[in-house]
């Protein structure tokens, strides 16, 4: 399976930088799984956690009050506000 790379940045700090195997977001029309191969896209985020899992299953997640996302070349960038 390839890997995401997913970075998760605040104004005040980098809270991810991790390779993953999928992202939730919580987007604003609706929450959405974010896999490999994903298309490219700039959105929009609610208040809620950003969640991931790793390739090995493990599961991590960071709440989010409102925030960004741009998903391109297995890459999703996610500028928040905690």
């Amino acid at each position: 399976m390839a890997d995401i790379h997913l970075y998760i940045l605040s104004p005040q700090e980098v809270l991810a930088d991790l390779q993953v195997g999928t992202v939730f977001l919580p987007g604003t029309v609706s929450p959405f799984q974010v896999l490999p191969g994903h298309a490219a896209m700039v959105t929009s985020l609610d208040k809620g956690a950003v969640r991931y899992t790793s390739a090995a299953g493990e599961e991590g997640s960071v709440e989010i009050s409102s925030g960004f996302a741009k998903i391109m070349d297995d890459e999703v960038v996610v500028c928040v506000e905690k």
